[in-house]
C-alpha cells in the first residue's frame, strides 16, 4: 500500500480560502502562468506558424491523451485531447449508433449530466430515424439493457450526489446484450481509480478542468478501445481527424487509430496549461489519491453530521459507492452555500437543494475539512444564510 504526499505547494490557493470545489473547476497550478507565458512569448511569438512543428503543437492532443490515459487505465495511443466534452459526447453516441445499425435505443439515467442527455437527444432528432433516448433511474439501468439498445451512455460518478456506477458490471451487461458502452469520466478522471482496459469499455469521454486542473475551458478527451477504433467512423469528420490533413483531399479518409477522433484545431495555450497541470499526478498512484479522498470525505461527513442537525446526506453512505465529493441537502442550500463562500469556504450548489463539496487530496487537507464543517455548522445554527444577498441567484451556482 502506497502513502500519499500532498501536492498543495504546486497550486495557487488564495490566502484565507478553503477550496472544496475542485470537482467543478480545479485551482490554478502555480506553474500555469509561466507555462502559458512560455507558449506565448517563446513559442507563438518568435516561432509564429512554425510553432506547429518546432514547438510540437500538432502532437499535443496525442501526448496529453497518453498522460491522461495513465490515470484512467487506457493504453498508449487510445486517448486523444481536444474540443469540448459536448462534442466528444456527440462523437461517441454517433459512432456507437453506426456500430449498431438497426437498434433504436440509447439508454441513460436521470443522474447523467444534463448536457450529455441534450447532445444525445439533439443527435437522435437530427438523424430522424426513429431513435429513442430512454432515461431511467440510476438503479434501474441494468434492468433496461436489452437487445434493442444500441448504446448505454452513463456518467460514472453522479455530478449531484457522487454516487458511483459499477463500471465493470454495467459494461459486461451492455456487452452481453450486444450494446456499445459509453462512459463519461468528467467526475472520475483524476479523482478515483478507473481501469478502462480491465472493464473492457468501448468508448469513454471526459473533461480536464475539474480534478485534472486544466483551467476554465480546458479541452476534453475521448478514448476508444484499441480493437474497436478502426471500425469507428467519426461523425464529425474534422480536418485534423483526416488521414492526411495536409494533402488537402476533398474526400474524407479517417486517420489511423485514435487520431481519427480529432476534430478541430488544438487550443494550444489551453493545452500548454493542461500539460503543466498534469505534472501534479507524476509519481502518484490513483489508488493512493482515492484512499486519502475517502479519509477526507469521511471526516467531513462525521463532523457535519455531529454539528448540523438540519442537513441530510445526499451522497451514498458507503465511501466506496461515491466519488470524491460529498453532497448534503438543506432546504436553503443555495443561500447557505453563498454564506459559506462569503466566509471563504468555496463549494457549490446544485438544484433543487444540494450543497456540494469536492475533495482533492492533491491540495485539500484535514484542516480544510474541519474549517468547512465548522463554518457550515455556525451558518445553519445562527440562520446566517437568511439574508437577501445570499438568496439572490447568480448566473453560475
Amino acid at each position: 500500500m502506497g502513502s500519499f504526499t500532498s501536492r498543495r505547494h504546486m497550486f495557487h490557493i488564495p490566502e484565507g480560502i478553503t477550496y472544496l470545489d475542485g470537482n467543478s473547476l480545479g485551482p490554478m497550478p502555480l506553474a500555469a502562468a509561466e507555462r502559458a507565458n512560455t507558449a506565448i512569448a517563446e513559442e507563438w511569438g518568435p516561432m509564429l506558424i512554425t510553432g506547429w512543428n518546432k514547438a510540437g503543437w500538432m502532437h499535443l492532443p496525442a501526448r496529453l491523451g497518453d498522460r491522461i490515459g495513465r490515470l484512467i487505465g487506457a493504453p498508449e495511443g487510445s486517448t486523444v485531447v481536444g474540443d469540448t466534452l459536448s462534442i466528444k459526447v456527440y462523437q461517441a453516441v454517433a459512432s456507437a449508433l453506426e456500430l449498431r445499425p438497426g437498434r433504436k435505443v440509447v439508454l441513460s439515467d436521470n443522474g447523467n449530466f444534463p448536457s450529455d442527455l441534450y447532445m444525445a437527444d439533439g443527435l437522435l432528432k437530427s438523424l430522424g430515424q426513429g431513435h429513442d433516448l430512454k432515461v431511467v433511474e440510476p438503479e434501474a439501468v441494468a434492468d433496461h439493457i436489452s437487445g434493442d439498445v444500441a448504446a448505454v451512455m452513463l456518467t460514472h460518478v453522479d455530478y449531484r450526489t457522487g454516487r458511483v456506477h459499477d463500471m465493470k458490471a454495467i459494461t459486461d451487461k451492455a456487452h452481453d446484450a450486444g450494446a456499445i458502452m459509453i462512459w463519461d469520466l468528467a467526475h472520475s478522471a483524476g479523482a478515483l481509480p478507473v481501469d478502462l482496459t480491465a472493464c473492457n469499455v468501448d468508448i469513454a469521454v471526459g473533461c480536464t478542468y475539474k480534478y485534472l486542473n486544466g483551467g476554465p475551458g480546458a479541452p476534453a478527451f475521448i478514448y476508444v478501445r484499441p480493437d474497436l477504433i478502426e471500425e469507428v467512423r467519426p461523425a464529425l469528420s474534422g480536418w485534423l481527424g483526416h488521414a492526411a490533413p495536409f494533402a488537402f483531399d476533398l474526400d474524407y479518409r479517417p486517420g489511423e487509430g485514435i487520431s481519427r477522433m480529432r476534430v478541430g484545431t488544438p487550443p494550444v495555450l489551453q493545452m500548454a496549461v493542461l500539460d503543466t497541470a498534469l505534472d501534479a499526478f507524476d509519481g502518484i498512484e490513483m489508488a493512493d489519491i482515492r484512499r486519502q479522498s475517502i479519509r477526507l470525505s469521511e471526516q467531513f461527513i462525521s463532523e457535519v453530521e455531529a454539528s448540523c442537525k438540519d442537513v441530510q446526506l445526499a451522497s451514498p453512505r458507503d465511501p466506496l459507492s461515491r466519488g470524491s465529493q460529498v453532497s448534503f441537502r438543506f432546504r436553503e442550500g443555495y443561500a447557505a452555500m453563498q454564506a459559506l463562500i462569503a466566509r471563504g469556504v468555496i463549494g457549490d450548489f446544485r438544484a433543487p437543494d444540494i450543497m456540494r463539496f469536492g475533495f482533492c487530496p492533491l491540495y485539500n487537507t484535514e484542516e480544510d475539512v474541519s474549517r468547512a464543517a465548522g463554518a457550515l455548522a455556525e451558518i445553519i445554527a445562527a440562520d446566517e444564510w437568511d439574508k437577501p444577498e445570499f438568496k439572490a441567484r447568480k448566473a453560475v451556482t
